[in-house]
């Protein structure tokens, strides 16, 4: 992990947010970024991995928040195996992408560290399951990590669970991650390797969380 030593210790770097300073280099990143998704699906390739295991976890019928559900692939064929889904994505172009393809769920455009769902009663939204697919954390700002998790928290039903998954080299290690969900309230049941079930490694991480 690379940082600055301030009395002796070394301090996490601070960053921004990766996909809002990507939007402010180059104003066709999420127009790029939703075309070449588009291309992936129509093409045939097998993109729903992630989809796949949350529909093994969840029972029928399930209520799922897609956190940084982007143009919507996971949630969306989710969506259509009968689950209630919500998706939210800070980036309001790919959630009108996300619209136009899977309009069985429901997307809204909002940042994560200021998640807060409602029912029309005004009670918070909680879910069964909330999954987060697509090296999501890894985009967050380093500041945010941890709220971003808190409101995640605050959102699953209590019998409820948080997947989570990203790879290495990203720049928020794992113990960093690790740390920031059990301060958030997460308790860690299952750590893997892949969306597919194997081992844990040191290249990616899928991890279980539950309520604690």
């Amino acid at each position: 992990m690379t940082g600055l030593t301030i009395g002796g210790a070394a301090q996490p770097e601070r960053r921004g947010n990766l996909w809002t300073e990507a939007l402010a280099r180059d104003p066709e990143h999420s127009k790029n970024y939703a075309e070449r998704w588009r291309r992936i699906e129509a093409s045939g390739q097998d993109v729903y991995g992630e989809a796949r295991l949350i529909d093994a976890m969840a029972e029928r019928g399930a209520r799922i928040l897609d956190a940084g559900c982007g143009t919507g692939r996971v949630g969306g064929w989710l969506a259509q195996r009968g689950h209630t889904v919500v998706g939210v994505d800070l980036d309001p172009y790919l959630i009108e992408v996300a619209r136009e393809d899977h309009p069985d769920a429901a997307w809204q455009a909002l940042d994560l560290g200021q998640l807060d769902l409602r029912e029309t009663d005004g009670d918070r939204i909680r879910f069964d399951l909330v999954v987060m697919a697509g090296n999501v954390m890894t985009f967050v700002a380093s500041d945010e990590r941890r709220p971003v998790l808190e409101r995640i928290a605050d959102h699953m039903d209590p019998d409820g669970r948080f997947v989570c998954g990203f790879g290495a080299g990203r720049g928020y290690s794992f113990d960093e991650f690790f740390a920031d969900a059990d301060a958030a309230g997460l308790a860690l049941d299952l750590r893997l390797g892949t969306w597919d079930m194997k081992p844990a490694s040191d290249d990616f991480v899928v991890a279980v969380f539950r309520s604690r």
